[in-house]
């Protein structure tokens, strides 16, 4: 979660990363943004009524004030998947609802980035743009593109190792760990890629548990830091599209190992 100005209040800001298609993702989000709203509105309520604000009966009834507002809720799923995203948009793709009852029926649209289809977003941010500009070409198997735009730039080692990390190509990840802290050639570490191929190097990458090492550090640390905020491992299961136990199960792992140390 971030919070980002816009103009004398905030806009909270929540991301999900999605590897692969999550066929509950609106519905996901939708709690996860509940759950936010929920948050914020027992706080502000508790506050009112610790400070004695509230006046009439609607205003003690809900704890909040006639003028009371809260913090709009913005969460942007990014899908680095290779294969276009084929579930959901919305809460109502995921609903059976007879033609004459879908008017009355609510509907949560979800905002979701898919990388292999980011060819008309335009990032203000130039490592952002470059990451989803050759991530996009490998999925797409065009080195031409990337040897003609990036092949005789240095980049930082550190957005190797992100493209190398979206795409499982175990040869760019080598490449930047190689260089960590510094710059790369794209043009060499293209041509490591294209001499092993890239499909072995992502079937390699799988297998030797890089990116899952990556990814279950990222997500357990989400479950802890969440924890930590005071949510109940139920609520942090339904953020994170986990069971409760193996939240419990992440959440005793580490608070043993903190209390041995």
């Amino acid at each position: 979660m971030k919070k980002s100005a816009a103009g004398v209040d905030f806009i909270i800001l929540g991301l999900e990363n999605q590897q692969h298609v999550h066929y509950g993702m609106p519905l996901r989000i939708m709690v996860g943004d509940a759950l936010g709203y929920l948050k914020e509105y027992e706080e502000t309520s508790k506050k009112n009524r610790s400070e004695k604000r509230l006046k009439g009966s609607g205003e003690f009834l809900s704890g909040l004030r006639r003028e009371d507002r809260l913090h709009p809720m913005v969460t942007l799923c990014v899908y680095y998947g290779q294969d276009p995203w084929d579930g959901p948009f919305a809460l109502k793709d995921m609903l059976e609802i007879p033609e004459e009852m879908d008017r009355v029926v609510s509907d949560y649209r979800m905002h979701l980035v898919q990388v292999v289809e980011s060819d008309e977003l335009r990032f203000h941010n130039d490592d952002v743009r470059t990451v989803f500009d050759i991530c996009r070409s490998i999925y797409k198997k065009d080195y031409e593109k990337i040897h003609e735009i990036y092949g005789e730039k240095e980049l930082k080692s550190e957005l190797g190792l992100v493209v190398g990390a979206v795409t499982e190509t175990r040869e760019l990840i080598n490449h930047a760990l190689a260089r960590k802290g510094g710059a790369m050639n794209m043009c060499r570490a293209l041509e490591e890629l294209k001499q092993e191929g890239w499909e072995e190097g992502r079937k390699k990458g799988i297998e030797q548990g890089i990116e899952q090492g990556m990814i279950k550090g990222v997500e357990n640390g989400k479950i802890l830091a969440r924890y930590e905020d005071g949510m109940e491992p139920e609520a942090i299961a339904v953020r994170m599209g986990l069971t409760v136990e193996q939240v419990e199960k992440v959440l005793e792992e580490n608070l043993a190992a903190a209390a041995r140390d």
